[in-house]
């Protein structure tokens, strides 16, 4: 197998997609739920539910009151929909809107002297849902020999009302051969096409594929109809395999096949899809590994240089192997009386091990027994010289040839240019390709001499009794098993200690332990980052939470952020509502000036907390870039805002200083508004008891300010006079100074323009 295709069409359609979103939606909810029969034809999503409280009822009477029964994609009878809305008026119909549609054709094109064809399988839920909609007598048939039999039971339906359609899931190879038999024989049908457009395009990309590919496999339910009627498209031109799950996958012989095709059907979900992809990679991958470890070892073996290296294992008949008691140990060599045998043996250093730096005379006492085998007889000595090595390298050879578990080596080498690695084996040499030596690239060969690896037998020459290895399948097994575990126990909060894998533009892939989480970009940190590379390096070990879990699809999203390091968290601790600071002016607008207080958090000057002085835009007097002290007005932690005043830092004006200003205020807004109305406007904001002041009788308040052709506005009769009217006659005219007035003739309501603040005339 070199390539695997997937359909584009594989997996749940729009009807099944809505039925299960609508129970899962419910169940997270913590509504009880009861479904008619299994939601859809999927074992694993069916158990899945099950799982989550969902119950499956036989008969709408057998819900609980509290219990909402929700219908099955498939829909049901007429009748039995009747029973559901009177025991559970709330009920959820998740029935396929297509259904539904063939149910609403058949009714309303049908009447007692009509007679319905339907194509489909008559014990599908479906088919008997749409008959009970029938209005008058109705048919099944599944193939053209069912239509057939009714053809011929039924003679007289030539001059019946007849109308076809089909179940949504019917073949629509099929459906086009009984329709045109239908219509060399009834010239008055009416014909409905109601195969579901997805069915249709799913069948057209199956029999593509299994046409261009050597086999196909077929994942979905085996009761479910339509990936039946998947199968049945593609058997006929190329092998085809149906399975539930991944696991169905160990029987098949990839082997066999170059390519092979993949489709779903519509109730299979995208979690079961992909992990039987997943397998079929990594049959894929192993595969292709198996192939290129043999190849590399071929080249390498070739090499004058390397074969010099490797041994010729030697597989000894059963009489050269003999038992020995060690009689004698120095460093050179132990001496063995041979079992059953009068010569005497003695066992060179360079034959009890592999491993050059053992010391014979502490891993061996007197007493001992050894198995050996013979390498020469000297019969005239009456000596044998024998090797433990060799018997124990025969001894690995026959295990290792029936093992397919991983087992333990040593690495005692990197062969050539880094073409590879030798590990020992029980006195077995074994070569494992540079590609399958470690499972992570940026790991160095050279740094793994000396360690002590687990890895699994890729392929074994017995004619050369020669071993290709590989770690990273050993690995990866390890890793599958601590998958395992991590998914058993896994739950959202818990911590872990974890490695950086990779890096993508949008965030950092974590080992965890058996399994990769991943932390988005907008998790690394509190500040925005343009990459994660700003944070995190491949190999950097990173404390983790589990912040999600999506075990269906078995994905993990991780936290690293701490709340410690929250910016909000800093400023509630550190810059308390008064304190003054200094910050960095980084954006300008025209109703003020955003400030840098601390990374991530940046303040506003709204433009009246600039100056006591009238600003126009703030970029009169500020730049960005530039530091100014200001002080902490207010925060909204829940908004996220922050208010900052330079004003409120810096010394009010004198009172003559801040009256002129307000006068040259008022003038400047003249253009908006005549100074009366100016003044009136800071006399409406004027203190309560200044208010009430004003609430004097307007004759009253005329016959004491000044004379009519002095104040233009005493015209107006004082009955008709409005409220910022009688303000105004209080005012002196412009020709008067304010500070001027006699202070016999100005009352407390004529002093607003004096007292009032330079931040009021600012504000009008």
């Amino acid at each position: 197998m070199r390539k695997i295709e997937l359909a584009k069409t594989a997996g749940f359609c729009f009807g099944v997609n809505r039925a299960v979103n609508l129970l899962d939606k419910m169940v997270r909810e913590g509504r009880r739920v009861c479904t008619l029969g299994p939601i859809i034809h999927n074992p694993q999503v069916i158990a899945d539910f099950e799982s989550r409280g969902v119950t499956i009822i036989d008969e709408p009477e057998q819900c609980e009151k509290e219990d909402v029964i929700v219908v099955r994609t498939h829909g049901i009878t007429k009748e039995l929909l009747e029973r559901v809305k009177s025991v559970s008026p709330d009920y959820c119909d998740a029935t396929c809107p297509f259904v539904r549609k063939i149910h609403k054709t058949v009714s309303e094109n049908s009447d007692e002297n009509t007679v319905t064809l339907i194509a489909g399988d008559c014990s599908h839920p479906e088919v008997i849902g749409i008959r009970s909609y029938c209005n008058g007598e109705s048919y099944v048939f599944n193939n053209e020999d069912e239509l057939d039999e009714i053809i011929k039971s039924r003679p007289d339906l030539d001059k019946k009302h007849l109308i076809l359609v089909s179940q949504t899931t019917f073949s629509v190879k099929s459906f086009k051969k009984c329709v045109k038999k239908i219509k060399n024989y009834y010239t008055n049908v009416i014909i409905f096409d109601t195969i579901c457009n997805a069915t249709e395009e799913r069948q057209k990309e199956a029999t593509l594929l299994s046409l261009k590919n050597d086999a196909m496999i077929i994942i979905g339910g085996r009761q479910s109809s339509n990936t039946a009627k998947l199968k049945a498209v593609c058997e006929s031109n190329c092998p085809t395999f149906l399975v539930e799950t991944a696991e169905e996958l160990q029987g098949i012989d990839f082997t066999m096949f170059t390519s092979v095709g993949v489709t779903a059907g519509a109730s299979t979900p995208d979690g079961i899809i992909k992990e039987v992809l997943k397998t079929m990679s990594e049959k894929l991958e192993q595969m292709q590994e198996k192939a290129n470890a043999v190849k590399e070892e071929t080249s390498v073996s070739e090499n004058e240089s390397f074969a010099d290296m490797l041994e010729e294992y030697i597989d000894e008949s059963s009489d050269q192997r003999v038992t020995g008691i060690v009689v004698g140990v120095s460093p050179s060599e132990i001496e063995v009386e041979i079992v059953g045998r009068k010569h005497t043996g003695y066992i060179p250093d360079s034959e009890y091990s592999n491993d050059p730096t053992v010391d014979m005379t502490k891993e061996v006492k007197l007493g001992d027994k050894l198995n050996l085998i013979i390498m020469k007889t000297n019969d005239a000595e009456g000596t044998v010289m024998l090797s433990k090595k060799r018997y124990d390298s025969a001894q690995a050879w026959e295990s290792l040839a029936e093992t397919e578990d991983a087992v333990e080596g040593k690495v005692t080498g990197v062969v050539g240019d880094n073409k590879g690695l030798f590990v020992q084996y029980n006195g077995i040499r074994v070569f494992i390709p540079a590609s399958l030596s470690r499972f992570n690239r940026n790991d160095a060969l050279e740094d793994m001499v000396g360690e002590t690896v687990k890895f699994k037998i890729i392929d074994i020459d017995r004619r050369r009794k020669r071993v290709v290895g590989s770690i990273k399948a050993a690995s990866r097994d390890i890793r599958n098993e601590l998958a395992e575990q991590f998914w058993a126990q896994a739950e959202e909060g818990q911590k872990y200690t974890g490695t950086v894998r990779s890096l993508t533009k949008y965030g950092a892939f974590v080992d965890i332990g058996g399994v990769d989480g991943m932390i988005h970009i907008s998790e690394l940190s509190w500040t925005r980052i343009k990459h994660p590379s700003d944070v995190v390096n491949v190999g950097d070990t990173v404390e983790v939470y589990i912040k999600a879990l999506d075990k269906e699809n078995k994905k993990i999203s991780l936290g690293f952020k701490k709340v410690e390091d929250n910016p909000w968290e800093i400023l509630k601790r550190d810059y308390p509502v008064g304190k003054e600071v200094k910050v960095k002016i980084v954006g300008l607008t025209t109703f003020g000036a955003f400030a840098s207080i601390i990374p991530g958090i940046d303040g506003l000057i709204h433009i009246s907390e600039i100056s006591y002085s009238h600003i126009g835009n703030p970029a009169e007097v500020l730049k960005v870039g530039q530091e100014v002290d200001v002080k902490i007005l207010d925060i909204d932690f829940d908004k996220k805002r922050v208010s900052l005043s330079i004003k409120a830092l810096l010394e009010p004006p004198a009172e003559e200083e801040k009256t002129e200003s307000t006068e040259q205020e008022v003038v400047a807004d003249g253009e908006q508004a005549t100074p009366v109305e100016a003044v009136a406007e800071a006399a409406a904001e004027a203190p309560a008891e200044e208010a009430a002041a004003e609430e004097a009788p307007a004759e009253e308040a005329a016959a004491e300010e000044a004379p009519a052709e002095e104040a233009p506005a005493e015209e107006t009769p004082a009955e008709e006079a409005p409220a910022e009217e009688t303000v105004a006659e209080e005012a002196p005219a412009e020709e008067t100074p304010v500070e001027e007035a006699p202070a016999e003739e100005a009352p407390a309501e004529e002093t607003v323009a004096e007292e009032a603040p330079a931040e009021e005339a600012t504000e009008e």
